[in-house]
C-alpha cells in the first residue's frame, strides 16, 4: 500500500467514527415509543368490556350510585361557579385552547403547539364521538331507567385531561414539572366530582384519562426530531429536588380527589371515587412526566 493511501484510510475512518457518534448523541425532541399507545389503547378496551359489557362491572358500578346528586359536597359548587370544567365545559376547552395558543406563540414553539393542540381536540373529539355513536351501554342486570344510558368515557374528564397534557407539551423545561403536577390536580378534582354528582362512573373517568394519555404519546412520537446541535427542551438535568417532586406533586391531587369525591351520605363509596380519580392523576402524571426526569445528552459542536 502507498504511504499517501494511509491518510486517506485514516480520515475515513474518524469519518465514520463523527458520523456514528453524531447519530447516537442527536437527540430527539419530546419522543416516545409507540408501546404505550398501544398498551393505553388496550386498557381503555379491557376497561369497557369489563365495566359495560359484564353483568359483574354493571352491577359493581351500579352499586355506587345511591341516593341523590345533591349529597355532593361539591353539589351546590357545581350549580354556580364550580370549578370548570364542571360548568361550561365548551367554554372551558375553547379558552384552554387559547391558552395554548398563546404559549405558542410566545415560546416560538410552533410544532409543539399544534401539537397540544391535536392532544386536546383528539381526546374531547373521540370521546364524544365514541361516547355518542360508538360504545353502547347493554342493559344486563335490569338496572333503573337512569342507569342505562351510555356514559363511558367521560367528556368532562376528557378536557380536563387533555387540555393538561396538551399544556405540558407547550410548557417550559423548568415549568414542565409543575404544570403536570397542577394539571394532575385539576384532573383529580375533576374526576372525583364527576363521580360524586353521579354524572359518570369510575370506568368513565379511567376512560377518559386513558384516552388523553394514548393521544399524548402519539403526538410526542409524531413530533419530528429536533436540529442537530440544539439542545432538546423537554429533558432538563436530574437534581435531587426534581426527584422529590413526584410524590409532593401527587398529594395536592391526592387531598383533591377526596374532598371533591366526598358526599354527605355516604364514606365508603366516596373513597372508592376519590381512589379512581387519583388513578386518574397518576396515569397523568406518569406520562406528562415520562421525559422530565432525563438528563439532557451533551452535544459537540
Amino acid at each position: 500500500m502507498e504511504p499517501r493511501d494511509l491518510p486517506d484510510a485514516a480520515e475515513s475512518a474518524a469519518g465514520q467514527r463523527s458520523a456514528t457518534t453524531s447519530g447516537a448523541r442527536r437527540p430527539t425532541c419530546l419522543t416516545a415509543p409507540a408501546a404505550p399507545a398501544v398498551l393505553f389503547l388496550l386498557a381503555f378496551a379491557a376497561l369497557y368490556l369489563f365495566a359495560v359489557w359484564t353483568p359483574i362491572g354493571q352491577s359493581a358500578e351500579n352499586a355506587l350510585v345511591v341516593g341523590y346528586a345533591d349529597q355532593a359536597r361539591i353539589f351546590e359548587w357545581s350549580q354556580s361557579v364550580g370549578p370548570p370544567p364542571l360548568t361550561a365545559e365548551y367554554a372551558t376547552f375553547g379558552a384552554g385552547i387559547a391558552l395554548i395558543a398563546v404559549v405558542t406563540l410566545v415560546r416560538r414553539c410552533r410544532r409543539e403547539g399544534c401539537a397540544a393542540v391535536g392532544v386536546a381536540v383528539v381526546t374531547i373529539a373521540a370521546t364524544e364521538a365514541l361516547n355518542m355513536f360508538v360504545l353502547p351501554r347493554p342493559d344486563l342486570v335490569n338496572a333503573p331507567s337512569n342507569l342505562t344510558e351510555a356514559s363511558f368515557p367521560s367528556g368532562h374528564v376528557a378536557i380536563a385531561a387533555g387540555l393538561a397534557l396538551g399544556a405540558v407539551l407547550v410548557a417550559s423545561p423548568r415549568a414542565r414539572p409543575y404544570v403536570a403536577a397542577a394539571g394532575a390536580l385539576w384532573l383529580a378534582v375533576t374526576a372525583a366530582a364527576v363521580q360524586a354528582l353521579y354524572w359518570h362512573r369510575p370506568s368513565d373517568a379511567l376512560g377518559a384519562t386513558l384516552l388523553a394519555c394514548a393521544a399524548y404519546t402519539i403526538a410526542t412520537r409524531l413530533l419530528p426530531p429536533a436540529e442537530p446541535g440544539v439542545a432538546p427542551t423537554t429533558a432538563p438535568a436530574v437534581t435531587p429536588r426534581r426527584r422529590a417532586l413526584p410524590a409532593l406533586a401527587l398529594v395536592p391531587a391526592a387531598v383533591g380527589a377526596l374532598m371533591a369525591g366526598s358526599r354527605m351520605d355516604a364514606v365508603a363509596r366516596p373513597l372508592v371515587f376519590a381512589g379512581a380519580a387519583f388513578v386518574c392523576a397518576v396515569l397523568l402524571w406518569a406520562t406528562a412526566t415520562e421525559r422530565i426526569g432525563r438528563p439532557a445528552p451533551r452535544l459537540r459542536r
